[in-house]
Order: structure tokens, then C-alpha cells, then sequence
């Protein structure tokens, strides 16, 4: 798929398709108008007699028009100009590609970039619709003996810009956006993998192949054997009931001098979540290998810093192991100590994403880290008290949680705060063990996020649960890459990149 920045009018452009907005109720952008002009009213006639209205994500497809240069113009409902918003504005980008791959379109000149989206410069605009694009024609078949495949897919999109001395910028924001949807698609990729290929070993082999596309890029994959001797007894624990063994990745990106404190982000590597002995329902029990969409998230944003090079210093760490019930796996009421020295009374096995996540944590002191970032599919009460649309974010540093919020708004995947009030740590409490793992089914987003913090006194700290975001149900199952593009925009935010 390729993408290029063009200035130019729609009227010269010779092309296989030209894509232009009409706003409600049957107004033409000044693009269409342009266009209109030279069809001799073709378009201004059709929306008259009621074959456009504006509507948004409404499409006209008009084939071989009068004096065009082009082969066709798509006509692209934008819904209200007034109300035409970041979300408003990936709707009528998804109904556009969605289009054109299916009508055999191959090449396409977008002028949608020029449309007026409340708060968003044309350079957010360039980003988004490259980002969208990209996440539209995604497929995963690569395990299908029979793929689907269209005839004439869409590959090449031109990006219009009015002005040209702007275009040296335009051509870096559809950089970023496109290293933003590799990583997104790196993140998609693993998440759909199924467990039985997609083990902690995987991961591991995984962030080796990133170092070698990348020399600032250095990988450490710490074994079971060197997790014992760190005392990493948590994070062992969960592992105890799977022949697949444990896995610690480190990954270590230098892009920054060697005096600059690095962002460290950890994600949760399930790779498998059968709940272990305190094992899950069996309905959508397969869905439990996005598990370790924390950790594919944490790969598909180092891959975007492969791509970028940004200059800071960057840690990513990935706990990654399977969760299976065994006769030497975990039993409730067994206590553990983790590499904090702290003990831990496992009350229910089901919890485990917290247990691995709790010793890399305290392994991510030893890098003095500017902020620490875990993402993690932690919860179903996190799905329940926000649903699908945003991640949960708790955090024991404020400016931390206002850079991931802002950032998430700016990339289109949200996050949310939730309180992290020391009240919740009382549900946490234990007869036997410095801790419990879970705090009872009131607050539990917000309990599995207070066990956390336990382990993150010595740092800024933030904590994403993607439980709801990371991927979605249903005939449209697959992962979604997210919080990729919330993580870049917080990194480029860091370096002041944009």
C-alpha cells in the first residue's frame, strides 16, 4: 500500500478515482464544486435530484465523467459541517476505503485531507486517514489454505495539500502514520494468533527479529533459571502449570544520549488464559489468546520506534507465559513471594495477569526510568465500567496521567481515569500473605490496579487496562492494535517529534 502527498487541483488530476465531499443537506465541498465546474454541473445536478444528500458515510461512485480527467469521482457523504469531528472524519475515511476495494479502484486521489474537522490541522488529518486506510484493509488469513482475495484491490492513495511549501511536513506526517499502522498491524498479527503458535518462546523470537532490523535496538531474553535467581517468584508461579516455559523480554531501544532516563513500557504476555485451576467458562474461552495483547501492543510501538528512530531511550519488557491448569500449577490459597520480597496469597489463579506484571515491574527499577507505562487485558470489570471505547488508566503521578489522556485523545484511542485512592487498598488485605490478589468483585478494575501500585513506589507510574479495547467479539473477531497508536503519540509527545 503506498502513500503520497500531492498539491494540485481535483479537476487536473489524472487518476483512477477522485474522492471529494458533499456535506448535509446537498452542499459540495469546495473540491466537488471544483469538479461540478468542470462536468459542466454533473454533480450539483445528481445531488439535486436526491441521489446524494450528504449524509455521513453515504457514497455516489460516478463512473467516466464529462471533461474529467479522471476515470471516476467518489462522492462522500460528510454528514453536517458543523458536526464533522475526529470520529465523524474516520467514519467517512472507513466508508471511502471501504468503497473504492471493493470497486476496483486501484489508485485514488483523496481530497477529504481538506476538509474543515473541528480542532485537527490538516497534518492530524494526513495521519488519520493513512492510519485509518491502513486498519480498514487489514486481513489475517495467512492461516487460511483457501484466501480471500480482491480483484482489484485499492494500493495506491495521493493525499492532496493546498499548499506546497507544506508539503515537506505533510510528507513526514504520513511517515508517522504509516510507522503507527505497522505497529498497529505488528500488534493485530499476534493478537490473532492462536496460543499453540503464539507461545512466550514466539514473542521472544519475535523481539529478536526487531534488533536485527534495527542496530539502536537490543533484545535480552531472561529464562526460568534467571527468573529464580531475580526471586521472580510471582511471575513463576504462573507458569508452573504449562510445558511451555516462561519468558522475560527485554527489549532496549537507545535513540537518546546515555545520560537520558528512558520510558519503560510492560506489557502482560498471556499467551494462553485458561484461568488455571480456578479455570474460565468455556464459552469464548478461545478469545482468552488475546491475553497478550498488552505485550503485542508493547512490540507494535517498539516497531514503530524502529521505523521513526526517535531521540529517546525506550525499555520494553514482556513478561509472557501461559496460564493452564496442571497438577503442578497454582492452587488457591498457595503464597508466593515476589521479587519485591513482598508475599502474595493467590485467591483465585484466574488473576495472574497482575502476578507476572508485579515482578517486571520491580525488575523496571533497575533502569531509573524517566515513567514507567504496564498494558495490560487485565479485567472484565474494566469492560463492564467502560465498555469497548476506552481503555482504564490509573496512575500515582498526575502529569503522567494528563501526557496518556492527551495523547490518547489526539491518536483516537482514548483512555479514561479511574480513581486509585488508597480506600481500595483495604479490599487487598490478607490473614496470611502481605497480600491478596484480588479484592472482591466491587471495584476490581480499580483493585487490580492498587496491587499494582504496590510494586511502583519507587517510580512514576501508569497503568492501561485494555481489557475492553484490545480487541472485538462477534462476526468481526480480531484484535484491534490498540493502545499502539495512544502509545507512539504519548513517545512523540515526550521528544517534542511532530
Amino acid at each position: 500500500m503506498e502513500f503520497s502527498v500531492k498539491s494540485g487541483s481535483p479537476e487536473k488530476q489524472r487518476s483512477a478515482c477522485v474522492v471529494v465531499g458533499v456535506f448535509e443537506p446537498r452542499r459540495l465541498s469546495s473540491a466537488a464544486q471544483k469538479l461540478d465546474e468542470t462536468t459542466n454541473g454533473a454533480i450539483s445536478a445528481l445531488v439535486r435530484r436526491g441521489d446524494m444528500e450528504g449524509k455521513l458515510g453515504q457514497t455516489l461512485l460516478i463512473h467516466n465523467p464529462d471533461n474529467a480527467l479522471c476515470d471516476r469521482i467518489l462522492l462522500i457523504g460528510c454528514g453536517r459541517e458543523r458536526d464533522l469531528d475526529e470520529t465523524a472524519y474516520r467514519t467517512l475515511l472507513t466508508q471511502t476505503t471501504k468503497t473504492l476495494n471493493e470497486t476496483g479502484s486501484m489508485e485514488a486521489v483523496y481530497y477529504l485531507t481538506e476538509l474543515p474537522v473541528k480542532g485537527r490541522d490538516i497534518f492530524w488529518r494526513l495521519r488519520q486517514t493513512v492510519e485509518t486506510t491502513r486498519y480498514v484493509l487489514y486481513r489475517f488469513d495467512q492461516l487460511k489454505s483457501d484466501k480471500d482475495t480482491t480483484r482489484r484491490p485499492l494500493r495506491k492513495v495521493i493525499l492532496s495539500l493546498p499548499n506546497r511549501r507544506d508539503l515537506a511536513k505533510g510528507e513526514s506526517s504520513v511517515r508517522i502514520g504509516l510507522a503507527i499502522a505497522e505497529g498497529v498491524q505488528m500488534a493485530r498479527n499476534l493478537g490473532n494468533l492462536p496460543g499453540n503458535i503464539c507461545t512466550p518462546t514466539y514473542l521472544a523470537e519475535q523481539a529478536k527479529s526487531l534488533s536485527r532490523i534495527n542496530k539502536q535496538l537490543t533484545v535480552e531474553v531472561l529464562e526460568e533459571k534467571d527468573m529464580e535467581k531475580l526471586g521472580m517468584g510471582s511471575l513463576l508461579s504462573v507458569s508452573r502449570g504449562s510445558i511451555e516455559p516462561a519468558k522475560l523480554i527485554v527489549m532496549n531501544y537507545q535513540g537518546g544520549s546515555k545520560d537520558d532516563k528512558p520510558v519503560v513500557l510492560v506489557g502482560k504476555g498471556i499467551t494462553f488464559d485458561s484461568g488455571g485451576i480456578s479455570i474460565k467458562a468455556g464459552a469464548a474461552m478461545d478469545e482468552m489468546k488475546y491475553d497478550m495483547c498488552g505485550a503485542a501492543s508493547v512490540l507494535g510501538t517498539m516497531a514503530a520506534m524502529t521505523e521513526l528512530q526517535l531521540p529517546m531511550n525506550l525499555i520494553g519488557l514482556v513478561p509472557a507465559s501461559e496460564n493452564l491448569p496442571d497438577g503442578n500449577a497454582s492452587k488457591p490459597g498457595d503464597i508466593v513471594t515476589s521479587m519485591s520480597g513482598q508475599t502474595i496469597e493467590i485467591l483465585n489463579t484466574d488473576a495472574e495477569g497482575r502476578l507476572v506484571l508485579c515482578d517486571a515491574l520491580t525488575y523496571a527499577e533497575r533502569f531509573e526510568p524517566a515513567a514507567v507505562v504496564d498494558i495490560a487485558t487485565l479485567t472484565g470489570a474494566c469492560v463492564i465500567a467502560l465498555g469497548k471505547h476506552a481503555s482504564g488508566l490509573m496512575s500515582n503521578h498526575h502529569p503522567l496521567t494528563s501526557e496518556l489522556l492527551n495523547a490518547g485523545k489526539a491518536a483516537g484511542d482514548r483512555a479514561w481515569e479511574m480513581p486509585l485512592w488508597p480506600e481500595y487498598e483495604e479490599q487487598l488485605k490478607s490473614n496470611f500473605a502481605d497480600m491478596a490478589n484480588i479484592g472482591g468483585r466491587e471495584g476490581g478494575a480499580i483493585t487490580a490496579g492498587a496491587f499494582l501500585s504496590k510494586f511502583t513506589k519507587k517510580y512514576h507510574w501508569a497503568h492501561l487496562d485494555i481489557a475492553g479495547t484490545a480487541w472485538v467479539s462477534g462476526g468481526e473477531k480480531g484484535a484491534t492494535g490498540r493502545p499502539v497508536p495512544l502509545l507512539v503519540q504519548y513517545l512523540l509527545d515526550k521528544c517534542k517529534c511532530l
